[in-house]
C-alpha cells in the first residue's frame, strides 16, 4: 500500500506536490469514486484516474541537459517555441525539474519521476543551486554582504549562501559573480541582483546539488546513472533526519 499522491507522481503525470493539488481539487478518482483527502493509501489493484484518464506505471527516466539560450523550460509552449523536452528524444512523459528562464543556460534535470523531482525542488540546505551571472556594473562588498544577509522578494526574505566576485572588466563596466542559493523561486537570481542595483546580462546555472555540466556542450544531454539517482533519494533521507 502506498499513498495516493506518491502513486500519481510515480506514474509520471506530475510531481507529488502537484498530485496533492489535483487530489484536493477533486480531479482524482479511485475505483470510480472521487477522492479529495490526502493520505489515502492504494494498492496496485486499485484503478486510479486523473482528469478521468486512468494512470499507468511508466519506466522511470532521468536526464541532465545543458539548456541552451532561447529554449523554454516547459513541456508545451502556446507560442510554438522550442522546449527543453523537444531536445531529448524519448517517448516517456518527462518534464523539467524546476525552471530556467528563456535566456538562462546551464544545468537542467528532466524526469518522469515525481518523487525525484520533488526532492530536488524542495528548498533545503542539501540542494544547492550555483549560478554564474554577468552583471551590468561592478558589485561591491557591501552589496555582496546584503545578498548574504537577505533581501526581500515578493514579501519573503531570501539569502545567498555564497557570493563570489570572480572577474571584473573595468572597460565594459561588467563583472562575473558566482552565487549559490537553496530556493528556486521564479526569476530569483535576477531579482536578487536587481534588489541591490544590478541588471543581469547573462545567467548560467553551473550546478544543482552534485550535478554539473562536465563535458556537456550547449543543447547536449545524458541519462543519469542509477548511482546518481540513488544519491538524490539519499538527500531526502538526510533531510528528514
Amino acid at each position: 500500500m502506498e499513498r495516493l499522491q506518491k502513486v500519481i507522481a510515480e506514474s509520471g503525470i506530475a510531481s507529488r506536490r502537484k498530485a496533492e493539488q489535483l487530489i484536493i481539487a477533486g480531479k482524482v478518482k479511485v475505483n470510480g469514486t472521487t477522492v479529495t483527502e490526502l493520505g489515502i493509501k492504494v494498492s496496485n489493484k486499485d484503478r486510479i484516474e486523473v482528469n478521468n484518464k486512468p494512470i499507468g506505471k511508466e519506466q522511470k527516466e532521468y536526464y541532465i541537459l545543458n539548456k541552451p539560450r532561447g529554449v523554454v523550460t516547459t513541456t508545451k509552449d502556446e507560442h510554438h517555441r522550442k522546449t527543453v523536452v523537444d531536445l531529448i528524444p524519448t517517448k516517456a512523459r518527462i518534464y523539467p525539474v524546476g525552471r530556467l528562464d528563456y535566456d538562462t543556460t546551464g544545468v537542467l534535470l528532466l524526469t518522469n519521476d515525481g518523487e525525484f523531482a520533488n526532492i530536488l525542488m524542495h528548498p533545503n540546505d542539501k540542494v544547492e543551486k550555483v549560478y554564474m551571472a554577468k552583471l551590468n556594473g561592478i558589485i561591491k562588498g557591501e552589496q555582496i554582504n546584503k545578498l548574504k544577509e537577505g533581501v526581500e522578494l515578493d514579501g519573503q526574505i531570501v539569502k545567498a549562501s555564497r557570493v563570489k566576485l570572480k572577474k571584473v572588466n573595468e572597460k565594459t563596466n561588467t563583472c562575473m559573480v558566482q552565487i549559490t542559493i537553496h530556493e528556486g523561486k521564479n526569476h530569483q537570481v535576477k531579482k536578487m541582483f536587481e534588489s541591490v542595483g544590478f541588471l543581469v546580462d547573462k545567467l548560467k546555472r553551473e550546478k544543482v546539488a552534485f550535478f554539473d555540466l562536465k563535458d556537456l556542450q550547449s543543447g547536449e544531454f545524458r541519462q543519469l546513472t542509477p548511482k546518481e539517482v540513488a544519491k538524490v533519494y539519499a538527500l531526502e533521507q538526510k533531510t528528514s533526519k
